[in-house]
């Protein structure tokens, strides 16, 4: 416990960043309308590239903390991936033409 208390004080700069850049990406988000999905797979294909990079990084990382939060943003970022494909798909399926 000791160690991770050491590791959010040795890095709450980037931490206090990484939230904040949370509640922005909400903010910005919720402002868009609708019809941003075709956007989504452009920013799925940037997050494979994000996710390919987070494994290589989890593959050098020392520690089990370091290992547990890399398996989780592998993890986080391969929902987000999926589930960018997914809205896509249901978008794309709104603009076929019906016979």
């Amino acid at each position: 416990m000791e160690k991770i208390l050491e590791f959010f004080l040795l890095h709450r700069e980037a931490i206090f960043i990484v939230i904040l850049s949370v509640f922005l990406g909400i903010e910005v988000i919720s402002h868009v309308p609708i019809l941003h999905t075709p956007l989504m797979s452009g920013a799925n294909a940037i997050h494979g590239v994000v996710i390919i990079g987070a494994i290589i990084v989890m593959g050098h990382a020392e520690g089990t903390a370091a290992l547990i939060l890399g398996f989780l943003a592998v993890v986080l970022g391969t929902l987000n991936v999926v589930g960018g494909f997914v809205v896509t798909d249901r978008m794309l399926e709104m603009f076929k033409k019906k016979k």
